[in-house]
């Protein structure tokens, strides 16, 4: 099981929006130095909607590569064709990606039984450790607790990435799932919570720009060290919320460049942070004293 800060990392991009796979390098190196325990490439926040099949699959396989066993790799493999995701939870695997996390299918707005078949397909098309990914305010689409329930049962579906930021419904799939179906909190300002509620990590976009921090916090939550971890995630707190004062991740990718790690590169239709919100996210990044 795959536990921890798991970082939801961007794709870094030429300022013409091409990959920066150098950029890409030199971030992962920094997220193994500072403590990060997995890495999701080509999630939301790695641009998946904008980058096409063989541009995602050499991200995934860069991600890969270079890391080279450090700490385990998830591809973000997702799609609202179940033909397509499964081709790229393929592709994945064919890479030697430790898992894939399945967004649920976007704009078509399935219900629960379409979502059981849509998974159970997948999972039974490629052999290779699945985590479901629910983010309704995102896709449209809510994957309720009685369905990740039932798919928790097939064999190589192993967890949820549960992003709703609703605690009453992490709690509800809590009890609902067996204890080696592994919760992870998809919701940056409620992560700890979940966390001591019973989730066995964060994957996460604090981490991005706070991997030290998110790392630590989520260390202290699973031994329940909750004094500890509640102050090193107060600390970190403005940063859950002015990462998300524009579509992730425009922030995020702003902070990254700000902190100097990145370009400013980001894909259309997404731009650069509006600069209404520069001095405001600029000064979150310094009370969280990453800059």
């Amino acid at each position: 099981m795959i536990k921890g800060s798991i970082v939801a990392i961007v794709t870094p991009m030429k300022d013409d929006g091409s990959l920066d796979l150098p950029a890409m390098s030199r971030l992962l190196d920094w997220h193994v130095e500072q403590g990060t325990d997995a890495i999701v490439a080509v999630g939301t926040t790695g641009e998946s909607a904008t980058l096409n099949v063989d541009e995602h699959c050499q991200v995934v396989s860069h991600v890969v590569e270079h890391i080279n066993g450090r700490i385990p790799v998830i591809a973000g493999t997702g799609a609202n064709s179940t033909s397509e995701a499964i081709e790229l939870t393929q592709a994945a695997k064919n890479e030697g990606a430790d898992a894939c996390l399945l967004v649920t299918p976007y704009y078509n707005k399935p219900n629960q039984r379409g979502l059981i078949e849509h998974y159970r397909k997948i999972a039974e098309s490629v052999d290779i450790p699945q985590i479901l990914y629910n983010v309704p305010g995102r896709t449209a689409c809510d994957m309720l607790a009685d369905t990740i329930h039932i798919l928790s049962e097939v064999p190589n579906i192993v967890g949820v990435k549960e992003a709703t930021g609703s605690i009453p419904r992490g709690q509800e799939i809590l009890s609902l799932c067996s204890e080696d179906f592994a919760v992870y909190s998809g919701d940056d300002a409620t992560s700890l919570d979940l966390i001591l509620a019973g989730a066995v990590g964060s994957i996460s976009v604090t981490a991005n720009v706070a991997p030290a921090q998110v790392h630590e916090m989520c260390s202290l939550g699973m031994a329940g060290n909750e004094v500890a971890a509640r102050a090193v995630d107060h600390k970190i707190a403005r940063l859950h919320k002015d990462l998300f004062l524009e579509s992730n991740p425009i922030p995020v990718k702003w902070a990254l460049k700000e902190m100097g790690l990145i370009g400013p590169g980001i894909r259309l239709p997404l731009v650069e942070l509006d600069p209404q919100y520069h001095d405001a996210l600029r000064d979150a990044l310094r009370s969280a004293g990453v800059l």
